[in-house]
């Protein structure tokens, strides 16, 4: 391979917007980072046609020629389950063979990061496979617990570190205790530390509103957040809270933010960052991202899908900054 650094770049789910972005994207980043796309060279080619790019062999050349594009070719999808905007069961299986692929190629080849296009969280779940979203998914695959791997959404000059993620609410409230808090706020102090930030400051989100304002909306942070945040200092950790996430976050004093749950992460995030949130999967030293959108089968084949917020998260993982 080159010496600038390689992105491995798994497709997605073949038949939304994932393919598409991804070949936009290795159109429009020549002089970044060498991207590798992981996925069927027939749906691939689909794409590369409408923009005159040639697909070619990841690693056959010192340096990609002029017009082409590297491939890890993956034979997951029968030519004929490729159909745009029909998102199911075949496009589920072929969505994690991608990710493993892409993960084995990481190491093969030396990559400096995997980042994924969107997936579609039915269809994968369709195929049989359990699945809530690429963090539980490449815990499984890289043989690490699901419960030290989470997911940090960037975007509208936030980071927001998810304790839970694609389940019930009840489900999640009844699964948060103070070792899970713990943990997802070591790996945010530890990602932190890797982009550059020597002391990061974190937020901690309370369970309840106003993190329960004394016991008056529950005990569960008292039984919780509050000792997580003490445990969390006594190892040295910077940590500010737990406080009620509306009044933590919009105070815009730390660096990341721990948040119990789905929407009390991605509503301020997308609110602020629309389609161009990236998300990072941070835990154990996994190097993997993907994007804050879905898969948009409303739209897949249409050639109108924009690559920016996976051109974000390119350039994000190239600059090792977030």
């Amino acid at each position: 391979m080159s010496g600038r650094p390689v992105i491995v770049v798994a497709i997605g789910d073949p038949n939304g917007i994932g393919p598409e972005i991804a070949v936009k994207a290795a159109s429009r980043t020549p002089a970044g980072p060498r991207l590798v796309l992981v996925g069927d060279v027939h749906v691939l080619d689909h794409y590369r046609a409408s923009s005159r790019l040639r697909a070619v062999a990841a690693a056959s050349l010192p340096e990609p020629e002029a017009g082409t594009i590297d491939v890890i070719a993956v034979d997951a999808l029968a030519a004929d389950g490729f159909n745009p905007g029909v998102c199911g069961p075949a496009s589920g299986r072929a969505t994690v063979a991608y990710v493993a692929a892409a993960l084995q190629a990481r190491h093969d080849i030396a990559a400096a990061a995997v980042i994924a296009c969107p997936h579609n969280e039915t269809a994968v779940n369709a195929a049989g496979i359990k699945f809530a979203g690429y963090p539980g998914l490449v815990a499984r695959l890289s043989g690490v617990s699901e419960d030290d791997v989470f997911l940090m959404l960037i975007g509208g000059g936030l980071r927001a570190v998810h304790v839970t993620l694609h389940e019930r609410l009840t489900d999640a409230l009844a699964r948060i205790d103070a070792g899970l808090v713990t943990r997802a706020a070591r790996a945010a102090h530890q990602a932190l530390r890797q982009f550059g930030i020597p002391r990061p400051r974190i937020g901690l989100c309370g369970i309840n509103p106003h993190a329960g304002e004394d016991g008056l909306f529950g005990d569960d942070d008292a039984r919780i957040t509050v000792p997580a945040a003490q445990s969390l200092r006594a190892e040295g950790i910077d940590i500010e809270g737990p406080k009620g996430a509306d009044v933590l976050m919009a105070a815009r004093a730390c660096d990341a933010y721990v948040v119990m749950y789905h929407d009390q992460g991605h509503v301020p995030v997308k609110l602020l960052a629309g389609r161009d949130a990236s998300a990072l999967t941070i835990g154990e030293g996994i190097a993997f991202a993907s994007v804050g959108h879905g898969s948009a089968p409303d739209i897949a084949g249409r050639g109108i899908a924009d690559p920016e917020a996976l051109i974000r998260t390119i350039e994000l993982l190239a600059g090792g900054r977030a």
